[in-house]
Parts: structure tokens; sequence; C-alpha cells
């Protein structure tokens, strides 16, 4: 039993020296990289399936998703290339926020945002479409790269960024 719990606390010692280690050595980013690119890439809307674990978050609305979201995307009463604009202006100063791609065209932005300590990559995939009475929907998918839960962390993002993007929006030249 002894030779049992010697182990287990050498293997627990080797844990607790090897993984600061590889975080120090490797550089978080790098570290996250071995679990998969931190970008991961575009989705479709139309046809998104929601995660069984709580770490995305979406705004949608029924006419553009199948999928649940967790709040109504913000509709805003102003063309599609004004909000597509508004939108970028919007996030830019967001920390940690890296720009993957985007398609002005198809009304799509791409980016990968990373948590200030740890570095958790979190992909967001956002789409302006165009709404009923001439205005524009922005709808919003946030989801982690990595863990089972996010302590809320994508749907806190999605709420802020609908928040920032209408705030945007309302301040941008007609």
């Amino acid at each position: 039993m002894r030779r049992v719990l010697k182990a287990f606390a050498g293997l627990v010692a080797v844990i607790f020296i090897a993984v600061p280690a590889a975080f120090l050595i490797l550089g978080p980013e790098r570290l996250w990289e071995q679990f998969g690119p931190a970008d991961l890439g575009d989705v479709d809307f139309a046809t998104l399936v929601r995660r069984d674990t709580p770490n995305d978050a979406l705004a949608c609305l029924p006419e553009f998703c199948v999928a649940k979201a967790d709040i109504p995307a913000p509709a805003i009463a102003k063309p599609f290339g004004d909000v597509f604009l508004a939108v970028q202006d919007a996030v830019v100063h967001e920390p940690g926020l890296e720009q993957v791609d985007a398609d002005s065209g198809q009304g799509t932005l791409r980016f990968v945002e990373r948590s200030p300590l740890m570095k958790f990559p979190d992909t967001i995939n956002l789409k302006v479409v165009p709404a009923q009475n001439g205005g524009s929907a922005v709808l919003i998918y946030s989801r982690s790269q990595l863990g089972q839960s996010d302590m809320g962390v994508n749907l806190a993002r999605v709420k802020r960024w609908a928040d920032l993007i209408e705030a945007a929006a309302r301040n941008s030249a007609p």
C-alpha cells in the first residue's frame, strides 16, 4: 500500500512540475495548439448544431438559425454595408482579439480571442444578414476550443458584443 501511495505522490509531483514547466517553456499559445488550432473555422448559421457542453453561446433570430439562441441577434435599422463596418469598429478594441477572416461580400467575420492569463482560445463567428424592412441582423456564435465549461465567458462575450455592435451602429454615420 505504501508503494502505491509513493507512486501516486510521485505522479502528482511530476504533474505539478511538468505542466507548469511546459506552460513556461512552450508558452500558453503553443501549449494549447497541442490540442488543435485556435481558430475553429467557419460556421453555417442556418444549419448550426450547438454543442452538448456549456462552452458556446449564440445570438440569432429564428429566421436565420435552427439552433436555439441564447439571446436575440442585434437587429439594426441600417443597410448591410453600414452594419458590417460598424461591427468591425465595435469589436476592434477587445483585448486579446485577433481577426482571422473577413468576407465583406458574405458579411462574415471570424476572430480568435484569448483569455488574459491562461490564453485559452475562443473562436467568434459573426455574420451580418439583410433583415426585413431594409435593416440588418448580426448573428454571433462564440465557442471555446478547450474544456467542457467556460464559466459563462462565451455568453458574456456574445451579450457584450451585441451591445457594442448596437451602440456602434447607432453612432455611425447614416
